[in-house]
């Protein structure tokens, strides 16, 4: 449900949010008080996460066909703070901490005004996510912490119904890691995101995972060499994305020619994918939103290309 995570800050990532919009209507609310007052009730934890789950995918749907991204930044707390309600009555249910760890991630690496409060909210969505795991799958009880071969040696295990909190894990990682880029030891953790991506590839369930191919181009372009970084590689994940959207998913083509055109200095090819993404129609079911923000990128990257080329 979400778009890529930059690893490198913007204020307009590309990133696709599961968030909340600015009001609820009355049905909404009538539906958030009866989950609520089951909350008080024994024997009603399975409903309340699976009305909760209801919720937060009717209101991804609406969020992703949003035009105003700012309406999405205002409305977006009011969930946050919902969801974290949800956690006080049940917090070791797997479906809502991986709703609040993808909720924090994204507003974090997409909203967040400043570097301190992006690290203070993806250091929350980490903590969920990894809470998620630990409760799904007790091997990755750890991850945060792990090593790269202990991390690596607890994938063996992984299945396909462990596919959302792997993923989940992996996309609050990344924002994790984007906020805190001055710290090493966060950057560190490159490798393993690539390592669990890569796992979770092969557990999906999903013939649509577009959006994990982005994250592999942007992982493997982002990364110094000496951590991993592999051009040709993350441009390969890049075209692949594409392929996999239809091109309907432009932050790939923005995150393609900031991660790889602008690394090998190759200004015909920077230049041609923004230039196509200017072009676009952003208003496309499930995109709308990320479309929006992209083109915004996309022309930013542009304005500035005569002095970084």
């Amino acid at each position: 449900m979400f778009g890529s995570i930059a690893l490198t800050r913007n204020d307009h990532a590309t990133d696709k949010a599961v968030i909340l919009g600015r009001k609820f209507t009355k049905v909404r609310i009538n539906q958030l008080a009866l989950i609520c007052a089951c909350m008080f009730f024994s024997g009603c934890a399975s409903l309340m996460s699976s009305a909760a789950s209801g919720l937060a995918d009717n209101l991804s749907a609406a969020v992703l066909n949003q035009n105003d991204p700012e309406t999405v930044r205002d409305g977006a707390p009011a969930y946050m703070l919902l969801l974290d309600s949800f956690l006080e009555g049940s917090p070791d249910d797997p479906a809502l901490l991986t709703a609040a760890a993808h909720l924090y991630a994204s507003y974090g690496a997409v909203f967040a005004d400043d570097e301190e409060r992006a690290a203070r909210l993806t250091e929350r969505a980490q903590i969920y996510a990894q809470k998620a795991v630990c409760v799904s799958y007790s091997a990755g009880c750890n991850w945060t912490k792990a090593p790269y071969d202990e991390f690596t040696g607890t994938l063996h295990g992984l299945r396909s119904k462990h596919g959302d909190v792997t993923y989940i894990y992996a996309v609050a990682s990344l924002a994790y890691i984007r906020a805190h880029s001055a710290d090493w030891n966060a950057m560190a953790r490159l490798p393993h995101m690539e390592a669990l991506l890569i796992k979770y590839l092969d557990i999906s369930e999903s013939a649509d995972d577009c959006d994990v191919y982005n994250y592999l181009g942007i992982l493997l372009t982002r990364r110094p060499q000496a951590l991993g970084g592999e051009q040709e590689r993350g441009r390969e994940y890049f075209e692949r994305s594409i392929d996999c959207s239809n091109g309907r998913d432009l932050s790939v083509k923005v995150e393609f020619a900031r991660g790889y055109a602008r690394m090998l200095y190759d200004r015909e090819l920077h230049d041609r994918l923004l230039s196509e993404v200017m072009a676009a129609d952003p208003n496309v079911p499930g995109y709308t939103l990320t479309n929006v923000l992209a083109q915004r990128d996309a022309a930013e990257l542009l304005n500035s290309a005569d002095d970084y080329f």
